[in-house]
């Protein structure tokens, strides 16, 4: 075999490049793409006919637990569950125990997660009233996502409320931060209106109103401070529209359960597992979010993968935890929908894979182009399968969706040239690298 000759090869698939989709083969060499053609030669060869090859979908935005809550998920087996559902890399977020907000802990994260986690991944910093000074130096150490603020309390104990105290933490830093926006004063004002017992009073508590104050705030302080943001797992038609007015500093997230559910079917079918911050709100909530979005608003979508375990979620309402998983249905719930003439494949794409790459600077990641790592999701877009419990991966047990039937099915997870997945079985050895940023090289 010649030094240029491909180790592996992906044959006569339809090929999603940034030119649009071809059918060809895509051939692999030391974990990058060498390049799209004919390739009858090589020393592996996968059969893609049928199917289609998109770049490798990233999650940027999970809850993988570890450390200290591990009876949730670790880092192993959420990278499990995202790679079964065709997720080559993933953003984890810093709310665990201890809270990931030192350079201790983000490289204690990172050498826990070589080659243990089956997908590339990085690792948010969490801002804190105290951290707010070593903030630019932390998000610049390898591997780092950037930094998450909590506006809102949610899961764990990091929260910066106060503007004073958000305006330093936007003060320090150049890369782009990441915003859970509620608002955390008018929620505890409103604290009085959950009911005991009744999940559906959980967005009544934390109404429309507490996301918009949050994000119209954080926006005028990103303005203040020159600051690019990115505004995660938007749950309002309002937000949408109001951000569509301040692309200049900001970015926004959608995810697949707002996307999906809905209040009206989701409290009363499946109760507190319904549950998470932002709230799942009406249908007429997520009508909404899907006129943004074909508006070309939401940049990208992320799961929240949040898991608890099953008798965490049945305590009675509101001594249930917020939160669901949701990294391995992301792709399948999305393919339905593209199935269904919600959004186009090419859309898809973009929300999934380039525009992730766009807003984070992600480097060599998002596309599939001569160069970039070879990281590739392989679907079936016409094959069709039932969501099951057993499917998942996730150490909580559960999943909102089950008993959904969806079309459009996971085939493999290459990522860097390993297949990290292929038919349902996982590989025999994880091998997931840090992420690389141009915002920390």
């Amino acid at each position: 075999m010649t030094a240029t000759a491909p180790e592996l090869v992906l044959s006569g698939g339809t090929v999603h490049t940034p030119s649009g989709p071809v059918v060809a083969d895509v051939a692999v060499r030391d974990g990058k793409i060498l390049g799209l053609g004919s390739y009858p030669d090589a020393a592996r060869r996968i059969d893609c006919t049928g199917l289609d090859v998109l770049p490798g979908v990233i999650d940027s935005q999970v809850h993988f637990r570890e450390p200290g809550l591990e009876h949730k998920e670790d880092l192993e087996t959420g990278s499990r569950a995202a790679v079964m559902g065709g997720i080559t890399a993933v953003f984890e977020m810093p709310n665990t125990n201890p809270n990931t907000d030192t350079e201790d802990r983000v490289l204690d994260k990172l050498r826990r997660a070589h080659h243990r986690m089956y997908c590339d991944h990085a690792f948010y910093v969490g801002a804190t009233a105290d951290n707010a000074v070593a903030l630019a130096d932390l998000e610049r150490i390898p591997g780092t996502a950037g930094v998450k603020i909590f506006m809102g309390a949610s899961t764990g104990s990091l929260l910066v409320a106060e503007d004073e105290q958000l305006a330093r933490v936007l003060a320090h830093g150049r890369r782009r931060v990441a915003i859970h926006a509620e608002d955390e004063a008018r929620m505890n004002a409103r604290k009085d209106l959950r009911v005991e017992g009744d999940p559906s009073s959980h967005p009544v508590w934390r109404d429309d109103e507490s996301a918009m104050l949050a994000t119209n705030r954080i926006l005028r302080l990103a303005r203040e401070a020159r600051r690019p943001i990115h505004i995660l797992h938007i749950t309002t038609p309002a937000e949408l529209e109001v951000i569509a007015q301040h692309r200049d500093v900001a970015t926004c997230e959608v995810t697949p359960q707002h996307l999906t559910l809905a209040a009206e079917e989701a409290y009363p079918t499946i109760g507190t597992f319904a549950q998470m911050n932002p709230p799942i709100r009406s249908a007429a909530h997520r009508d909404g979010l899907w006129h943004w979005l074909r508006a070309g608003v939401p940049d990208v979508i992320g799961s929240d993968h949040a898991p608890h375990t099953r008798e965490e979620k049945a305590k009675t309402y509101p001594n249930s935890p917020s939160g669901m998983p949701g990294v391995q249905t992301l792709l399948p719930l999305m393919l339905d929908h593209v199935a269904k003439g919600r959004l186009t494949l090419e859309r898809l794409i973009d929300m999934t894979s380039s525009g992730v790459q766009r807003v984070f600077g992600l480097v060599g990641k998002g596309r599939i182009a001569v160069g970039y790592d070879a990281d590739f999701t392989v679907v079936d877009r016409k094959g069709t399968f039932t969501v099951t419990e057993e499917w998942g991966e996730s150490r909580c047990g559960w999943t909102p969706f089950a008993g959904m039937e969806l079309e459009g099915r996971v085939v493999g997870t290459i990522v860097r040239g390993h297949a990290a997945m292929w038919e349902g079985e996982l590989a025999n050895q994880a091998q997931g690298e840090a992420l690389r940023f141009a915002g920390a090289l």
